[in-house]
């Protein structure tokens, strides 16, 4: 696989990350980081969304440069946000990590 797709695919993975904590931080909710455990509040989540958001910037741009259209590099951008969303979902509906524990069904949405 070309370095520019690998670059591309872990650019749309950190910046898919960054909406929620970005999200968390605004709303002023808790959500696990890694630099604060699993009570990061909205300061902890603003930083880690953050420097995700400016990691996967930062690699977007080490990415080909070019005029005209993306090419394979938005296909593998666009695979790493849905990668990590579908990631999130997932273990966010396994593990309940992110949920409160007092919601309903035990921090599950309700169907």
């Amino acid at each position: 696989m070309d370095s520019s797709r690998v670059s591309a695919f872990a650019a749309g993975v950190l910046v898919a990350n960054s909406a929620p904590h970005l999200a968390t931080a605004v709303t002023g909710r808790r959500h696990l980081t890694p630099l604060a455990g699993r009570s990061s509040g909205p300061l902890a989540n603003a930083v880690w969304g953050g420097l995700n958001l400016a990691g996967g910037l930062v690699l977007l741009a080490r990415t080909r440069r070019g005029g005209g259209r993306w090419g394979p590099d938005l296909v593998a951008f666009e695979a790493g946000c849905l990668t990590l969303a579908a990631w999130m979902a997932g273990s966010e509906r396994a593990m309940a990590i992110n949920s409160a524990p007092d919601g309903p069904a035990g921090g599950r949405p309700q169907r």
